[in-house]
């Protein structure tokens, strides 16, 4: 008897660590423009996924029911930047078994892979799926176009904005701004939530100028600079980045512009170096993270990436990322402790529901999900182009010999802004 026993518990512990030995990993299907006129974007994105997933790898990879576990796989699909390519991406990404979609280099990419998710997961209920948005920040989706599948980890441009305004409230000089953006939901968000806030914050401020203009096709910017500085204007606000940012920002100091550039990507890659002396002192960039925020976890953040990708063209690392894939594997672990369903990963609606109670830290940086609409809430900086080696610029950007100093912090609950979300949850 004591045999047969003792033979049923080896029996037991050698099927666990089988089990824990084969468990199939956990894909991860990034979906984003890998080539393309933001190719460099996309694959900054995937060093930043790359580097959360290895983490989570190094530790032992994702706890599942009983002794099992499963690392992350993280699978590449190029949506070259339009649209149709990321649906037909999203269709590739089911048939290869993917449950977790990542995705955020466009708000209107985002909007149409919400839309075909939501369709997906009533036609498949035994394959639904979760989309993780990394960066797609138009206000709507997590407003109007709100859903339960859907999780933002960047703040959209509305909180952004917020955190611009703060410190252009405070610049008590500047009396006058021109708008400008890319022509598309996000760079008409961008322009519509300027005007309001500037409205409400400092209403003595003049729109002298506002102008949308086509997304990464304008070669030559001096004639719209022209138009800033023949307008008066003291300041720009613009959501504009890569090629349209930097040949904006470069043309308006051939134009003779002095003043400043309140940007929402200000401090992307590739911006800091290509803006050069033009951007000293002048433009302003807000984001979830710079690599020059006080605190020392902060800085062995930032020097651990740089370790692990030590090439100056690729120094452009965002925390929102490295918190998205830490929530991720903190919901899957959680659904699977109290998964009916036995070992292997939970059911994506039990993931779902974890994941909208994540809160995870990393680097001294805390963020936690909102139920209500899904968006992450994390603090936010705006910090100012600097030399490296001035005051609070320990770091620069690319090797380029400039970064951003610090200039306002807000909390996560400064930042934190209203949702007329009305989400359908599943039942």
């Amino acid at each position: 008897m004591v045999l047969k026993t003792l033979w049923a518990l080896l029996l037991a512990l050698a099927s666990l660590f089988a089990q824990a030995q084969s468990a199939a990993p956990i894909k991860l299907a990034l979906i984003e423009g890998l080539s393309g006129a933001n190719a460099n974007g996309g694959e900054a994105v995937y060093r930043n996924i790359l580097w959360a997933v290895e983490r989570v790898n190094a530790r032992g990879g994702v706890k599942l029911a009983g002794a099992a576990a499963a690392p992350l796989l993280l699978e590449r699909y190029d949506s070259k930047g339009q649209t149709e390519e990321a649906l037909s991406s999203l269709r590739a990404a089911i048939d290869s078994g993917a449950r977790f979609i990542l995705q955020g280099n466009s708000s209107a990419t985002a909007s149409a892979l919400v839309d075909a998710i939501n369709k997906h997961n009533e036609r498949e209920p035994g394959k639904r799926l979760v989309f993780l948005n990394y960066s797609a920040v138009d206000p709507a989706l997590t407003n109007e176009k709100c859903s339960f599948w859907h999780f933002r980890f960047d703040a959209h441009s509305d909180m952004r904005m917020a955190a611009l305004m703060e410190v252009l409230r405070e610049d008590r000089n500047v009396k006058s701004v021109y708008l400008i953006g890319q022509d598309y939901s996000f760079g008409q968000a961008v322009l519509r939530e300027a005007r309001r806030q500037l409205a409400a914050q400092r209403p003595d401020i003049a729109v002298v100028g506002e102008e949308l203009h086509p997304m990464l096709r304008v070669k030559d910017f001096l004639p719209y600079a022209q138009k800033i500085k023949s307008s008066g204007a003291q300041a720009v606000i613009t959501g504009n980045f890569s090629a349209d940012l930097t040949l904006l920002v470069k043309a308006a100091k051939d134009a003779g512009f002095d003043g400043k550039f309140y940007t929402f990507y200000g401090n992307a890659l590739g911006a800091p170096a290509a803006l050069g002396e033009a951007g000293v002192g002048k433009v302003l960039a807000v984001a979830d993270w710079l690599p020059n925020v006080p605190g020392a976890a902060s800085e062995a953040f930032y020097k651990s990436f740089r370790t692990r990708f030590p090439k100056s063209e690729d120094d452009y690392v965002h925390m929102r990322m490295q918190l998205l894939v830490e929530s991720v594997a903190q919901a899957i672990e959680a659904a699977a402790k109290s998964s009916p369903t036995g070992p292997g990963v939970p059911d994506a609606l039990a993931v779902a529901l974890e994941l909208e109670r994540a809160r995870v830290s990393l680097g001294g940086q805390t963020g936690s999900m909102r139920v209500a609409d899904h968006q992450f809430q994390q603090a936010l900086v705006v910090g100012q182009m600097e030399r490296q080696g001035a005051p609070g610029v320990r770091f620069d950007v690319e090797g380029s010999g400039f970064g951003f100093k610090v200039i306002k912090s807000l909390s996560a609950s400064q930042a934190e802004q209203p949702s007329n979300c009305k989400m359908q949850r599943p039942l």
